[in-house]
C-alpha cells in the first residue's frame, strides 16, 4: 500500500459503460465478476456490474482498467481501521 502522505491525482474515464480507466488507485481491496473494490486518493471506490475483469493493474502508477458491463460506481469515505470490539459494540 502507498504512503498516505502521497496523494495521487484521481481520474475516471468510462467508455460506453463497458471500459473503465481509473487513476489514483493505491490498493485493490477485492474483485470478482460482479464487483471491484479499490482504495483511491478520493476514498474507496466500488464498481458494480456483470462479467467484470481487471485488464490493467499498475499500482506503482496508480492505474486500474476494468472491462465488463458496468452498472454503478459508488464512493465511500475511507474509515480508520477499528478493532473487532469497537465494530461489534457501536
Amino acid at each position: 500500500m502507498m504512503d498516505d502522505s502521497i496523494r495521487l491525482p484521481h481520474k475516471l474515464t468510462l467508455n460506453e459503460r463497458n471500459a473503465l480507466s481509473v487513476s489514483g488507485v493505491s490498493e485493490v481491496i477485492g474483485f470478482d465478476d460482479s464487483s471491484v473494490v479499490m482504495r483511491t486518493s478520493m476514498g474507496v471506490l466500488t464498481v458494480h456490474g456483470k462479467q467484470l475483469q481487471l485488464k490493467n493493474l499498475s499500482l506503482e502508477g496508480g492505474m486500474v482498467a476494468v472491462e465488463g458491463n458496468i452498472a454503478a460506481l459508488i464512493y465511500a469515505e475511507s474509515q480508520p481501521k477499528q478493532s473487532l470490539w469497537s465494530r461489534l459494540f457501536r
